[in-house]
């Protein structure tokens, strides 16, 4: 059994879509970051950086005591290795597949993150900042979208194999409105998003917005809220641990 701590972030639903994928057996523990359940201590024994997704896998591959991880990329490559599914298994197509998961990790998400957080959660509006996260985000799809114009899938041989490179970035891709990018600019992006959108997997990971964070009309957020999600610095780590 592994225990999913998680919310409904494109982090969160690369591990949901991941476990529904392999059909690992899992129980989702809610962590309401915008009410500060990032910061029980129960989670940061856990996850340490108070970030979600984390896992508790209570059946590792090799016996022994549970094992916990944070960070979603790390958590990709532990289940992948522990089930060998969705990584190639070659040498070559691992190693693409594993270039392709840090290249999420350390651009894709963090650049699409700062386009949403200035373009819909900063207190005011800073042209440039909107207008370079912006422009980095479009830069980015435009990488993805070259390497899939004669693929259907991110890495491994031939077309490629659906695997943990294309779970890591598609939900950073799924709300290009919110990232105020016009998807018909990225045709091989979108034939791709479109075939990841229709598997079951993908489906069911999705359906879990509406049992555990049901959508509601947009609605500015809170001082509260601001400060729990974006009003952290060395103090609230001290303060905490």
């Amino acid at each position: 059994m592994i225990d999913l701590h998680y919310w409904t972030t494109p982090n969160g639903h690369k591990i949901t879509i991941y476990l529904e994928e392999v059909g690992l057996p899992y129980r989702i523990l809610p962590v309401n970051i915008s009410k500060g359940d990032q910061f029980k201590p129960e989670f940061l024994a856990i996850a340490p950086n108070n970030r979600i997704p984390a896992i508790v896998d209570h059946e590792p591959s090799g016996g022994g005591a549970p094992i916990s991880l944070f960070e979603s990329g790390a958590i990709l490559l532990y289940l992948a290795e522990k089930t060998g599914k969705l990584i190639p298994q070659d040498e070559r197509g691992r190693a693409e597949a594993l270039q392709w998961l840090f290249w999420q990790m350390a651009g894709l998400g963090p650049m699409a993150g700062q386009n949403g957080h200035f373009n819909h959660a900063a207190p005011e509006k800073i042209p440039y900042a909107i207008s370079r996260y912006e422009r980095e985000t479009a830069r980015l799809f435009a990488v993805l979208d070259k390497r899939l114009q004669d693929r259907d899938f991110v890495a491994g041989g031939g077309r490629g194999e659906y695997s943990i490179a294309d779970i890591a970035s598609y939900p950073w891709t799924k709300n290009y409105v919110r990232l105020n990018q016009k998807i018909e600019d990225f045709p091989n992006l979108q034939r791709w998003q479109r075939a990841i959108a229709a598997r079951g997997a993908t489906e069911r990971a999705y359906a879990l917005v509406e049992t555990i964070n049901p959508s509601k009309a947009a609605a500015p957020l809170t001082e509260e809220e601001r400060q729990l999600l974006y009003g952290q610095d060395a103090s609230t780590v001290k303060r905490r641990s």
